[in-house]
């Protein structure tokens, strides 16, 4: 981390805010609804050959292990590039084929194309998402649910985008994807930086990260609002022009902080991580602890106390090399650093990694078939739900960072709990859309997009206590897996071939599935998934509560010793 900037100054600040912007490029994967049904016209697809593309769409987002792999190598800016460069290729691909530019093309390659254009979504995430997590070691949670909830608004973005400025049409949409996000991600790719972590408490950040996630809530809102307005209201160009500019000047909100420490600057203790006196001899001594696996100072006795099912092994290897005989290393810890072969043989890795794929994996079933859902109940316009759906899984992704932030530090309370408690409310939206009561299509929407947020702010923070921020790019990408995974069993799988079912029986002739009938099956299926991903959640939390005991015993996030890195 040789040349980086201090803590506390305004770079990381900066950066920050840059990756506001990234991050809303990133949420290239909710654009499928507002195009999908132009591609499916234009190349004459069924309902089971869109759902398909729905799992090209979820794959490329989410396939991110190259670039969880990459950014321990080389610098943010080369992993921003190569997501602008995948937007550019894959887009511009989709938009040749929807606007009948060119003529013909295979539907291996629009599969394909849709894989590459949203794989930017890996790369701007992981880009940005890793930088900041290591700039800002002691708030993962709080840092976590600001950027994951701005990829949750930016669906809110590209819908207002969409219905407004570009008055509807996918072929317009997908010329901005082509061009508009590669240029957005070249202008961010100089600010987003590492730079050296703060490894003491500083309640003057914790105001600004108050300022940042109260700026977002307000533009989350205004989006609300805005969708409304241009869905509901016949408004003027200029009017709608006016209404996107402000939206741009929200965006533009977190901007305020460093602009703030510039204008009034304030004096900051030397207690950043380059402080070679006194965190250097902290190093020297209580690294001289870490080596003696026969020697342990009380944290090292709590955690190991903690994971004595961990430690059989390491016990036993003691024993046999005798007292005082060959020091060995020991292997990492849960809230250690982990390599990545070193977390695949733990049981909370998969714990976590089933429960994610489950809660995330039946509610992206629902967010590919949102237009088609909506559709079959009886709906003309459904960009509305997905505008309800976007802020409900922004407001989700932001409370939970902050609320999980919280209860972690005051009662030590593991973050997966929060998995739990979404889940089942998750259930309840999948049965309330399967029974299709009137008035209730907006609600379960409501409900689903909240949880379906809760998941990815409760799913980072989570994987980086547990397992480490070395190797903290992998192994988000790796959990990120589970949403394609659920897209191809529950959505091309499953809800693709009982919708084409049900429109065969309705008119052979169609393709098009009107009624309840046509995803409740679906729906039953989805509820029975995450009572099971709930089971599972409950299982991990109750395990690694002793490692949230440990790393949160003092009120604030103990920083392991091996993360200095």
């Amino acid at each position: 981390m040789a040349g980086a900037v201090k803590a506390g100054s305004r770079p990381p600040w900066v950066g920050l805010a840059a990756a506001v912007w990234v991050q809303v490029a990133a949420g290239t994967a909710y654009t499928f609804p507002l195009y999908s049904h132009a591609l499916k016209k234009a190349m004459g697809y069924n309902q089971q050959q869109l759902t398909m593309l729905g799992v090209a769409n979820d794959t490329g987002e989410n396939f991110g292990l190259v670039a969880g792999v990459i950014c321990n190598r080389l610098p943010p800016w080369f992993v921003l590039l190569v997501g602008a460069a995948c937007c550019f290729l894959g887009f511009g691909t989709l938009w040749s084929a929807v606007s009948l530019t060119v003529t013909g093309l295979p539907y291996w390659l629009l599969w394909i194309a849709i894989c590459i254009g949203t794989n930017s979504s890996a790369w701007f995430g992981t880009g940005v998402l890793v930088t900041n997590m290591r700039n800002f070691p002691l708030s993962r949670g709080t840092v976590a649910g600001i950027l994951k909830g701005y990829v949750g608004l930016s669906a809110a973005v590209y819908t207002g985008l969409y219905t407004g400025v570009l008055h509807s049409s996918s072929t317009k949409l997908l010329v901005f994807l082509t061009l508009g996000l590669p240029i957005v991600s070249l202008a961010m790719m100089y600010f987003v930086r590492p730079c050296m972590p703060s490894l003491e408490e500083d309640s003057l950040e914790q105001c600004h990260f108050m300022f940042t996630q109260i700026s977002s809530i307000v533009l989350g809102l205004y989006l609300l609002a805005y969708t409304i307005l241009v869905d509901f209201l016949p408004l003027t160009d200029s009017v709608i022009y006016i209404l996107f500019g402000i939206m741009i000047i929200f965006l533009l909100a977190p901007l305020a902080i460093p602009i703030k420490m510039t204008i009034f600057p304030t004096k900051r203790k030397n207690n950043v991580a380059s402080d070679t006196g006194s965190t250097s001899n902290q190093l020297t001594e209580e690294g001289s602890e870490k080596k003696e696996p026969l020697l342990a100072t009380s944290s090292s006795n709590n955690l190991g106390n903690a994971q004595e099912n961990d430690d059989a092994s390491d016990v036993d290897m003691l024993l046999a090399e005798g007292e005082g005989a060959v020091k060995k290393k020991r292997r990492p810890k849960r809230g250690d650093d982990f390599e990545f072969h070193e977390a695949l043989v733990k049981a909370d890795f998969w714990l976590l990694f089933l429960a994610y794929f489950l809660g995330v994996g039946s509610g992206v079933t629902v967010l590919n078939n949102l237009a088609q859902i909506g559709v079959s109940y009886g709906l003309d316009d459904t960009t509305i739900l997905l505008c309800l759906f976007s802020f409900c899984n922004f407001v989700g992704r932001i409370s939970a960072g902050a609320v999980s932030e919280h209860f972690v530090r005051s009662r030590m309370l593991p973050r997966p709990i929060w998995m739990a408690c979404t889940q089942v409310v998750m259930v309840v939206a999948y049965l309330l859309y399967a029974s299709a009561i009137n008035g209730t299509l907006y609600a379960s929407t409501a409900m689903l997009g909240f949880c379906y947020g809760v998941q990815f702010s409760v799913m980072v923070p989570t994987v980086s206590e547990l397992f480490g921020l070395k190797q903290f790019g992998l192994f988000y990408n790796f959990m990120l897996l589970g949403n394609p995974l659920g897209a191809f069993f529950f959505s091309g799988l499953l809800a693709g071939y009982v919708y084409d079912t049900e429109a065969a029986k309705q008119d052979p002739t169609s393709s098009t599935c009107l009624g309840p009938n046509c995803f409740r099956l679906t729906f039953l299926f989805l509820a029975g998934v995450c009572g099971l991903g709930t089971l599972l959640s409950i299982i991990l939390s109750v395990r690694i509560r002793p490692v949230y005991q440990m790393l949160y015993a003092s009120g604030s996030f103990r920083l392991p010793q091996n993360s200095l890195h």
